[in-house]
């Protein structure tokens, strides 16, 4: 049988004034802000605030929510005005008549008010930047270790390809030799350096502005509320967060989602570095490089049978557009915050959320049917590296710069290798020039 609606007249408000056809307020970010709800009648509780009977129902009905179980309830789109006060007043409504329900079956009868009970001692300025940051370090954590697995992967394909001679490009041209495991155990690293950064930007969220009310500087909200507020969240979402110094900037800017945002971004710049020069590398498979080779995992064509696309590095490229304009609204937003408020929250929590679970479903994709199944032709790599001009610099010291540039263009003009064209001219002797070749 089907719930009645446990929401009321501002949220019948808020559907009719955003029309927009865009999801709703993500999940995330809901089951957080009944955290909040829960700690936060818990705490009026324990201040004297509230009464025993209304605050466990409070905390039960958040239970329920926060484990998903009336999803359906929550409806405001995730783009709406007034700093989210439509999606913050969503929750409030559905835990007042939830928890009114729960009291009368317990043949307890009293009003259980939005505003007067499950907002207690709050504000949506207060409220719904702290449920974002608890939102945001879960899904932050999350995106850790599914990097940790990347990079995992990466060094575990670093030592399989070390032996592995191949010709280095820069800009696009021969340059020098390498060895396709030094190709990626530079990736490894990369990646790792990215982890570190987003780490660090991670850190900067555990100070919450809860307990600041309305510009942060506590207007309603009582110090023996603000002291058990903290104790109940912690033990509830299972996060060290703490009350930040100043609350008042964790009202008024964006700052900390800004610079995790930016960071976000860097990660998916060099994740779509790393996915051209695996599309690059494993072009072909005949007619381009083919120095590696990917997974074929669908049908890359409907009118040229037999191709495969490289659907998982494309795939990559993509989602590095999508956090790169998503960090453009994240920062635009951010700018926009008038005064003591950033009025523009609800599309920064949209987007920080959409970012963080965009790129950790891409980079588990990227992980298990990219990175881990790929596979070297190493005659090709030998093929290519033999016939180029990457020997030459290796050759500059024992020969000089002009000697060894006469060669390489004696060698592409005859199309020869640079080693038949030394041996034959007498610059030097086969086992020289192994010699010289095999530092790699």
């Amino acid at each position: 049988m089907k719930q009645s609606n446990l929401y009321g007249e501002q949220t019948r408000m808020a559907v009719n004034n955003f029309p927009y056809p865009v999801h709703p307020v993500r999940r995330e970010l809901i089951y957080a802000i009944a955290e909040v709800k829960k700690a936060a009648a818990i705490a009026n509780l324990r201040a004297g605030n509230l009464d025993e009977s209304r605050a466990q129902a409070i905390a039960k009905a958040a239970d329920e929510v926060s484990a998903g179980m009336h999803d359906e309830q929550f409806i405001t789109p995730s783009i709406q005005g007034g700093a989210g006060t439509s999606m913050h007043m969503n929750v409030n409504e559905v835990l007042a008549a939830r928890a009114e329900q729960i009291l009368r079956r317990k043949g307890i009868s009293v009003k259980v008010h939005p505003n007067d009970h499950v907002n207690m001692s709050q504000s949506t300025n207060d409220v719904n930047p702290s449920a974002l940051r608890i939102a945001t370090i879960r899904l932050g954590c999350d995106l850790i270790a599914t990097i940790g697995q990347l990079t995992a992967a990466l060094r575990k394909k670093a030592d399989e390809f070390a032996g592995v001679k191949k010709l280095a490009r820069t800009h696009m041209q021969d340059a020098v030799p390498t060895t396709l495991g030094a190709e990626f155990r530079s990736y490894a690293d990369i990646v790792a350096r990215n982890q570190r950064r987003i780490e660090e930007a991670l850190a900067y969220l555990y100070e919450l502005n809860l307990g600041g009310t309305a510009i942060g500087n506590s207007i309603n909200a009582s110090e023996a509320y603000r002291e058990h507020v903290y104790y109940e969240l912690q033990k509830i979402v299972k996060i060290p967060v703490c009350p930040a110094e100043n609350m008042m900037p964790g009202t008024s800017s964006g700052q900390d989602f800004c610079h995790l945002s930016a960071t976000l971004t860097i990660m998916s710049t060099d994740l779509s570095k790393i996915s051209t020069d695996i599309r690059f590398l494993s072009s072909g498979p005949r007619g381009g490089i083919g120095e590696i080779r990917l997974k074929a995992l669908q049908p890359g064509s409907s009118i040229m049978p037999g191709k495969v696309n490289p659907v998982i590095p494309e795939s990559m490229n993509q989602i590095h557009y999508y956090i790169s304009g998503k960090n453009l609204t994240i920062h635009q937003a951010a700018e926009g915050a008038h005064l003591e408020l950033g009025i523009m929250f609800p599309v920064i929590a949209d987007s920080i959320l959409s970012q963080l679970t965009v790129l950790n479903a891409g980079i588990a994709a990227f992980t298990e049917n990219c990175i881990l199944p790929m596979e070297a032709d190493t005659q090709r790599c030998s093929k290519l590296l033999e016939e180029s001009s990457a020997y030459a610099t290796l050759l500059t010291p024992e020969l000089g710069y002009d000697t060894v540039s006469r060669v390489v263009k004696k060698a592409i003009e005859t199309k020869k290798t640079i080693r038949e064209t030394l041996v034959e001219d007498g610059l030097i002797d086969q086992d020289r020039f192994d010699r010289i070749v095999s530092i790699l």
